[in-house]
């Protein structure tokens, strides 16, 4: 007989044991796994990362960097931006909202 599934929990938030202190608001890149601390995790310490939800990334600006709703957001872990270049980098989400090529930040709902 095959090995039975359990249901652990909905997985909003998934266990992270870091190496280094991570301050609330990074972003952290576990193999294509995005994840974001909602609190402080010290070093060695059990923490949480968030894997679903609606946040607020920084972006790059200047000319051609806007993003329009409904686009897919990749993390680029080298300039710590939210871009729509999928490249090497980690897929996010989906933005919720425009984000002019002006804007510092751009809004994506995560789906891991």
């Amino acid at each position: 007989m095959a090995a039975l599934v359990k249901f652990l929990h909905h997985g909003n938030a998934v266990d992270y044991k870091p190496g280094a202190d991570v301050a609330a608001g990074d972003v952290v890149v576990l193999n294509d796994l995005v994840g974001i601390a909602r609190l402080d995790i010290k070093a060695n310490v059990l923490g949480a990362l968030a894997v679903t939800g609606v946040f607020e990334f920084p972006k790059a600006t200047g000319a051609g960097t806007a993003i329009t709703a409904g686009t897919k957001l990749y993390w680029d872990a080298v300039a710590k931006v939210a871009t729509a270049t999928v490249g090497a980098n980690k897929f996010i989400g989906k933005a919720t909202a425009d984000a002019a090529d002006a804007a510092t930040t751009v809004r994506a709902r995560m789906s891991q």
